[in-house]
């Protein structure tokens, strides 16, 4: 039983941070029927800033705890600074143009970004300091799960409710909500749908380097290609449980986590990935909007 749970909360670990980053992906999709890959890079960078200033605060004689906020809020500030920098240069341009345009690049500034933290850093991988501390009242079930799961599973949790009444219940999530079905209307009644865009990749890489600060804290190493692996991962979750849909991203991460988990613990961890991306084909012949999502009618 203590093994199964094991796999249990591991695969839901895995897929808390999967659906992090799924949050970001299905957000953009939902307003603008994009598919940002460079949004795995957002994540790493992310990562990479937060193990800079950890590394200044260390010297400087600061706690982990403190280092660990302090880290997570520059990591925040910065990486929302290249989404917005990101919609604006490589996508905003190409707003109007055939939809494969902006999906090429997409892709070029996620082997960009790649390729600039390649140079500006290292290739190797380098040591995370694990800023986040034990809690006391979680050793009875240490070898279940730890700390740094349980921050995981809240910060996701927590990120998946602050989402779901952004976009429901305030006023920015209307304008969201108008610019999704229909963009041009949404400007004739006064909303500025390039300032609506931009809050959702800055909202999206927020998310993400705080997912990047927590796993390189849990995993305790980074490197220039974790964004990219991470990144499948997470679109393959928002796909799964229905691109455009937040409650879907999240489910779909979870699935996805544990069926890696159960997968790598019961059969072998080389068939993980296969029984993953092959859940992922049944679920869509099954329903092609994904769990959660809903199929669009196209307008003509």
């Amino acid at each position: 039983m203590d093994y199964f749970l094991q796999l249990f909360f591991g695969g839901l670990t895995r897929g808390s941070i999967y659906a992090l980053i799924a949050l970001g992906y299905t957000m953009v999709y939902g307003i603008v029927q994009l598919i940002n890959f460079a949004h795995g890079e957002i994540y790493m960078i992310g990562a990479f800033t937060a193990l800079i200033v950890a590394g200044v605060l260390t010297i400087y004689g600061f706690s982990g705890i403190s280092i660990l906020i302090i880290a997570a809020i520059v990591a925040a500030i910065y990486s929302a600074c290249y989404g917005y920098t990101l919609e604006k240069i490589a996508y905003k341009p190409l707003r109007n143009a055939p939809r494969l345009s902006p999906l090429i690049s997409a892709i070029g500034m996620s082997i960009f970004l790649q390729n600039y933290v390649l140079l500006a850093q290292t290739s190797d991988f380098l040591p995370f300091p694990a800023l986040i501390p034990e809690f006391a009242f979680m050793d009875p079930i240490a070898h279940i799960i730890g700390s740094p799961e349980l921050v995981i599973l809240i910060t996701t949790a927590l990120s998946m409710v602050f989402l779901v009444y952004l976009v429901r219940y305030t006023r920015t999530g209307k304008a969201m909500r108008a610019t999704q079905q229909d963009m041009k209307m949404a400007r004739l009644v006064g909303i500025n749908v390039d300032r609506v865009i931009s809050t959702t990749f800055v909202i999206g890489s927020i998310l993400a380097a705080i997912g990047g600060v927590l796993v390189a804290s849990y995993m305790g190493q980074v490197n220039f290609y974790i964004g990219f692996m991470a990144g499948v991962k997470a679109f393959t979750a928002a796909v799964l449980g229905g691109i455009g849909s937040i409650p879907g991203a999240v489910l779909g991460g979870l699935i996805l986590g544990w069926t890696e988990s159960f997968a790598a613990g019961y059969i072998s961890s080389d068939y993980e990935d296969v029984f993953a991306f092959g859940l992922l084909v049944l679920i869509l012949i099954l329903r092609p909007a994904g769990l959660l999502g809903k199929v669009r009618k196209q307008k003509v």
